[in-house]
């Protein structure tokens, strides 16, 4: 099957991956770049999104727990925890699937199909250590701080709702002291850890589908789209696996 096909590859691309790690400092441009195109170019979504979702959560949870007397003074805990456990790391890795995952796709399945890889192998020159290599490190440097950064906004936008919500009897300073009281390092630690996980994930499966791709335009479409459900699905397999393991 395919399927196995590009994972199978997406795992050689790893070990090859390690192996080019000392050349770091020779890609330093590449791997900038990609920084600033996986990180800053990012930032607005995640934004966007995360004070979205903090927000609908605060008032979801909110109408709740409005029946519940002294059941609202845990809403700064259950955001806290919500955000930065799941919600912060999952929505983010969504994103930079969505946004980055198939750009990737489609640039190095443009390269594969006009024979610009082929080029490089002639001309004595490493793909992996070109084109992959920067993209994973990159991926691996961004993610946990996309994902702190949507943690954060995703505290304020639920602050925010708390705060103009009237159904919401809480008062800002019981928000953000329980939040503080449940939210602790391990918590923000094992988001960080999956958000790595999936940064792995997303680089790796978009570099493998689209350094494989063959034919012209109709396939590189098709591999954008592969990478797209395979990288969501794996992402959300990994996803329940990491939290059953971290419990």
């Amino acid at each position: 099957m395919k399927v196995i096909q590009d994972w199978r590859y997406a795992f050689i691309l790893l070990g090859q991956t390690l192996n080019e790690l000392c050349y770091l400092s020779t890609q330093w441009q590449r791997y900038i770049r990609h920084c600033c195109n996986m990180g800053y170019q990012t930032l607005p979504i995640v934004a966007i999104l995360s004070l979205s979702m903090g927000g609908i959560l605060a008032l979801q949870t909110g109408f709740s727990l409005s029946s519940f007397p002294g059941a609202q003074s845990y809403l700064g805990g259950i955001v806290g925890l919500a955000m930065c456990r799941e919600l912060g790391p999952l929505m983010t890795a969504f994103l930079l699937t969505g946004r980055v995952g198939s750009a990737i796709t489609a640039e190095l399945g443009s390269m594969s199909v006009y024979q610009v890889i082929d080029a490089l192998h002639t001309m004595n020159l490493s793909p992996v250590r070109l084109l992959v290599m920067p993209r994973v490190m990159a991926g691996l440097t961004m993610m946990p701080l996309l994902t702190m950064f949507s943690n954060a906004l995703g505290w304020i936008g639920g602050w925010y709702v708390v705060h103009v919500t009237p159904f919401i009897a809480l008062s800002d300073e019981i928000y953000w002291r329980n939040l503080k009281m449940f939210v602790k390092w391990d918590s923000v630690s094992n988001g960080l850890f999956k958000a790595e996980v999936f940064a792995l994930i997303i680089t790796l499966m978009s570099c493998s589908i689209g350094l494989r791709t063959h034919g012209g335009p109709r396939e590189i479409g098709s591999s954008v789209t592969s990478t797209l459900v395979q990288t969501m699905v794996a992402i959300l397999v990994s996803d329940y696996v990491i939290t059953q393991w971290l419990m």
